[in-house]
């Protein structure tokens, strides 16, 4: 039970009168991913792309789609790799061991190890003249080694052989552990690019006969580089490439300079002469000696660790750093210059009015003359699109077409340029919004208020429109515990009208909904609908019932409390508010009035204090106020008076 402020009202005229309240019960492939990348080779044979990882000892192997189809492990500080000129043998540079180690490319099972006599390295690795050539030593300490796969241990022979750097001509030698290229289609020839010293020693060897023998060298000065971070052999060019950016001739012994590539940081040069460039977060691929590239991808926000050319120049693979490591991404079409494509068309039109639509092909490649451009309309009569008349490129890129749009709403010109042998294919659109005609909609009952449970029909009537005759119904009866939901869905009939019934439990916002056709606009109504509260009060304790004048009164000895139970439409949170009145002297006058919560199971009953003197008449009614009884799902209803009488 619950006391509340009306009791003190109740007091003054009733001498002693008490409210009380009691509320009744109620998978996917894996990509070939590196926490820290130590080397990138690719086995053209196998078409198959290796790439070691320093911090887990581990090679991985994946296929020309990046996808992850081998792995080894075991391999502690997995350095530099490279491939046999067969493709079937792999080899790593394994410098924490000391040793090469060489792994079936076909599985990456260990088939040889292969010591190395040093207390640094070996670090880097190439294939040429039919040996694994790698680098070792520290400072002004380095040096070249050798393996050769065709010794036999077992013979007594030793495979490795250290010291492999000629005595002639390299001047002071080399720094430390120098980087190593070699050129796929001169497979004797190896580059020399010195790490760990500003002045940049570079060098071509000829490693065919089996001894290293100097082509050209340079070092002890800057005027070629301020330090070597990357070299690569030009295939089939008398060039080095160094730094990603800048080509050196080493024609008759001596590099020199012989132009470059805007800045970059690092290359790989394919057997077709293009160059992968990293600059920043992009590969770029240049064609020989350009200053244009050809294409420009981008590596996201990180840039790539390092990139190597397919045998075939179909694709560039780069190891590209995300959340979860570096991953094996792949590059594909790099020889194809990207066109671009605009294309403009007025953003409104007149329907059945002629527009025109302009734009321009162009490329930082030449495109060939007389472009050929495919011209597609998307609109709502033809949603997968209608092949309009193509038209061709000027001489500057340019174009333009007219169209008469018999359909209103939104249009889409889509231009397509199909590619060349050059060039991928580039496609691009704009739109336009096409005027269409106005219609008319209406829905009747909009602020009718209604009794509780009643079933209310709502009407919707469509005006003219052209080839839609379909309106939607929808209801969404107030309170978060219920959504917008479709009660009706069709067509008009002959008159123009369709009809859906709400039941109507609580207030209501009913939609009608034209979705529009090819000449009229879409259009929504909404009309609202009010509904009340089933609210009833039973009233017992009393001894009879019987009339005073024509009122029927409910009959209590002056010391009973009365018990008042009302029933009324449950919602979380809802209360009834109990108003009292006692008459005297010909007037009702209210003893103000209290919230008092409903059950779950939709009542709550009321205990009235006895009034405690004979001859007391009084009234009480329960009220659902919106907003004020907890919520405003419904709108306010008033229940009926109940009248009382205390006699002696």
């Amino acid at each position: 039970m619950r006391s509340t402020s009306t009791a003190t009202a109740f007091a003054v005229l009733f001498s002693s009168v008490a409210l009380s309240v009691a509320a009744a019960g109620s998978a996917s492939a894996a990509s070939a991913v590196v926490t820290s990348p130590g080397g990138l080779v690719v086995d053209d044979a196998l078409r198959r792309v290796f790439v070691s990882d320093q911090a887990d000892g581990q090679i991985l192997a994946a296929d020309y789609n990046g996808t992850l189809v081998a792995q080894a492990t075991g391999l502690d500080n997995a350095g530099d790799l490279t491939v046999s000129d067969d493709g079937a043998t792999l080899y790593a540079a394994l410098p924490t061991s000391h040793e090469i180690v060489a792994l079936n490319a076909a599985d990456l099972q260990v088939k040889a190890r292969y010591p190395v006599a040093t207390g640094t390295g070996p670090r880097h690795v190439a294939f040429a003249g039919g040996k694994v050539w790698f680098s070792y030593g520290d400072q002004w300490d380095g040096d070249l080694g050798s393996v050769d796969p065709a010794v036999d241990p077992a013979s007594g022979a030793d495979p490795v052989a250290l010291a492999q750097l000629p005595t002639q001509g390299t001047g002071v030698g080399l720094w430390g552990q120098a980087l190593l290229d070699t050129d796929p289609l001169r497979p004797g020839l190896l580059a020399v690019g010195e790490t760990g010293d500003s002045t940049g020693t570079e060098a071509v060897l000829d490693v065919s006969s089996g001894t290293p023998v100097v082509i050209a060298w340079h070092d002890s000065s800057y005027e070629l580089n301020d330090g070597v971070g990357d070299i690569d052999l030009v295939a089939g060019d008398d060039q080095v490439l160094v730094n990603g950016t800048d080509r050196h001739a080493y024609a008759n012994g001596t590099l020199t300079k012989a132009g470059a590539y805007p800045g970059g940081q690092f290359a790989d040069v394919g057997r077709s002469g293009l160059i992968a460039q990293v600059t920043g977060t992009k590969v770029a691929i240049y064609r020989p000696s350009a200053t244009q590239p050809v294409r420009t991808y981008s590596t996201g926000t990180q840039p790539a660790a390092d990139v190597a050319w397919a045998g075939d120049s179909s694709r560039v693979f780069a190891l590209v750093a995300g959340s979860g490591g570096y991953t094996v991404k792949v590059l594909t079409d790099p020889n194809l210059n990207v066109p671009t494509l605009t294309v403009n068309a007025p953003s409104t039109a007149t329907r059945a009015k002629s527009l025109t639509v302009t734009g321009k092909l162009s490329a930082t490649v030449p495109l060939p003359a007389g472009g050929k451009l495919t011209v597609t309309r998307t609109d709502l009569e033809n949603p997968n699109g209608k092949a309009l008349p193509g038209v061709t490129a000027k001489a500057d890129g340019t174009y333009s077409f007219a169209d008469t749009p018999s359909v209103g709403g939104k249009v889409t010109y889509t231009v397509k340029y199909a590619g060349d042998a050059t060039h991928t294919a580039v496609t691009a659109s704009d739109s336009v919004e096409v005027s269409r005609a106005a219609t008319s909609l209406s829905l009747n009952n909009n602020g009718k208020l209604y009794n509780y449970g009643t079933d209310v029909k709502f009407t919707a009537h469509l005006g003219t429109t052209y080839k839609n005759r379909s309106v939607s119904i929808y209801a969404d009866p107030f309170g978060g515990d219920r959504g917008k939901k479709l009660i009706k869905t069709g067509t008009v009939n002959a008159d123009g009208n369709i009809s859906a019934w709400v039941d109507m439990t609580r207030d209501t916002a009913v939609t009608a909904v034209f979705s529009g056709d090819a000449r009229y606009k879409p259009k929504t109504v909404k009309s609202t609908a009010y509904a009340r509260v089933k609210i009833s009060t039973a009233v017992s304790r009393h001894y009879k019932t019987a009339k005073i004048g024509s009122t029927s009164y409910y009959w209590f000895h002056k010391n009973t409390d009365p018990l008042l139970t009302t029933t009324m439409t449950y919602y979380p949170g809802r209360q009834q508010r109990f108003d009292l009145q006692v008459y005297y002297q010909g007037t009702w006058y209210s003893a103000d009035s209290e919230y008092f919560p409903i059950g779950t199971n939709g009542k709550s009953a009321v205990t009235l204090g006895a009034a405690g003197e004979s001859g007391v008449r009084a009234r009480m009614r329960s009220v659902y106020v919106n907003g004020s009884s907890g919520d405003t799902v419904n709108s306010t209803t008033y229940g009926a008076w109940k009248y009382l009488y205390f006699s002696n």
